[in-house]
């Protein structure tokens, strides 16, 4: 599928992952088709989300003004890899930074644009998957996730990619779940304290009951993609669950997160001298 580009005059960098494959082309339609499917759930949440005034990650909404991820972000040039329906653009823009939001599936964007009318503010928006983006290298200061790419991308291709757009200086934040939670999780039902799953040489998870794939990969091979891509890790934020707090969905509960960490932030800046 072509990609839509809303930002006129800007080309795509040449650096193309070369774990692209027919595997991953197929990842990539079956996560679109997964995601047609919740947008209508999804829809239904954005309203509260656009209306909100705070930053807040993951499940459990942890306040950015406590976790202090992002630090002053106006004047920045952001991309926000995998936008959904483009509250977290929405809210960084209105702190002064300028976000493009990119995602792969037509009825996110569509809610996040139905958002900007009802709400504001409104910033470009791109189909297009966080593996190949058409923006030019060294266009952004600052690339986050929260889930999106982080987990529905293979980071073996989404990394590299959100270096490439990088300044040099310039911060990768993203929110994903953890390795321990990948761990625990079974193909089918809610996540328990046994661990199912190995550690090492964890990467792909194809789930059978919405034939979603996601995407995780043990701690140390983390750093090493990192650095290998001019990455330098400055934090790692592992949040804690609230206890007996509500959870929107069945395959996890608040009693086990709150033992045991479902949601990291990664925190990661370019080398001022990276290529």
């Amino acid at each position: 599928m072509p990609a839509r580009l809303d930002v006129p005059g800007r080309e795509r960098g040449t650096a193309v992952c070369r774990h692209v494959s027919a595997e991953s082309a197929s990842d990539a339609q079956r996560n679109r088709a997964v995601w047609t499917g919740f947008a209508p759930q999804y829809a239904e949440w954005a309203p509260k989300h656009w209306a909100s005034t705070e930053i807040t990650w993951g499940i459990w909404h942890a306040p950015e003004a406590e976790l202090q991820i992002l630090g002053d972000v106006d004047g920045l040039d952001v991309v926000d890899l995998g936008c959904g329906t483009g509250y977290f653009s929405a809210w960084l823009a209105r702190r002064g930074a300028r976000p493009v939001g990119v995602d792969v599936t037509p009825a996110q964007l569509a809610t996040a644009r139905a958002m900007m009318e009802q709400f504001g503010p409104r910033f470009p928006l791109i189909e297009a998957s966080a593996e190949r983006v058409p923006l030019p290298d060294a266009s952004v200061d600052l690339a986050i996730s929260e889930y999106g790419a982080a987990i529905w991308c293979d980071p073996y291709c989404w990394i590299p990619e959100a270096a490439r757009l990088l300044r040099p200086a310039g911060r990768l934040a993203f929110l994903a779940t953890t390795p321990i939670l990948m761990m625990a999780q079974p193909t089918f039902g809610q996540v328990g304290r046994e661990l199912l799953r190995d550690y090492f040489g964890m990467h792909r998870f194809d789930w059978p009951d919405d034939h979603s794939v996601e995407f995780q990969l043990p701690y140390g091979e983390w750093i090493r993609l990192f650095r290998a891509n001019g990455l330098e890790v400055e934090r790692l934020v592992e949040l804690r669950a609230p206890a007996d707090s509500p959870i929107p969905f069945d395959h996890l509960t608040s009693e086990w997160a709150n033992r045991w960490p479902a949601e990291h932030i990664w925190v990661t800046r370019k080398a001022p001298s990276a290529p």
